[in-house]
């Protein structure tokens, strides 16, 4: 049999062995981990860099949208200005042409009352005229029928006397 004594100077050679190859795994295994670690963040690196990418272009999007949004309203608010101008402009022709139409309209009326009026003078005149024509012809057919009537009685009054 072996003595214990060199057994366990060849177990504890044994164990220092494995302790060495031990270590030398463990530094294996940091390497690897640290190859492993830096491989990882070179993916998570280039997604972080997309990622600011894309938050960088959202930003951008919205300052755009935002510019966008400031021009459409300026846009709205310039043809709302137009368009207002444009009925005023349009309420005010309006405005003037009924204004002309209403003196025009008056003009006519008041001619027509003159012409009306003249007419109505003129009927009256000639009315007046003919009533009184009317009259004085009635009156002389009476004179002349007094007159005949008065002839004839002094005649036949005149008659009885003789």
């Amino acid at each position: 049999m072996t003595n214990p004594r060199e057994q366990a100077r060849k177990n504890t050679g044994k164990v220092e062995e494995q302790a060495e190859s031990v270590a030398e795994v463990r530094e294996q295994a940091e390497e690897v981990l640290t190859e492993v670690r830096e491989q990882a963040m070179e993916p998570l690196a280039e997604v972080l860099g997309r990622v600011e990418q894309a938050y960088a272009a959202y930003l951008e999007a919205e300052r755009e949208v935002a510019r966008v949004y400031k021009t459409n309203e300026q846009q709205v608010e310039q043809a709302y200005k137009e368009t207002e101008q444009q009925s005023n402009s349009t309420c005010e022709q309006a405005v003037e042409r009924a204004l002309r139409a209403r003196e025009k309209a008056e003009q006519q009326a008041e001619e027509a009352y003159k012409k009306a009026r003249e007419q109505s003078k003129k009927s009256y005149d000639d009315n007046v005229r003919r009533s009184l024509e009317g009259r004085k012809e009635s009156i002389e057919q009476a004179w002349a029928v007094r007159t005949e009537a008065i002839e004839r009685a002094w005649k036949f009054f005149s008659k009885d006397k003789k």
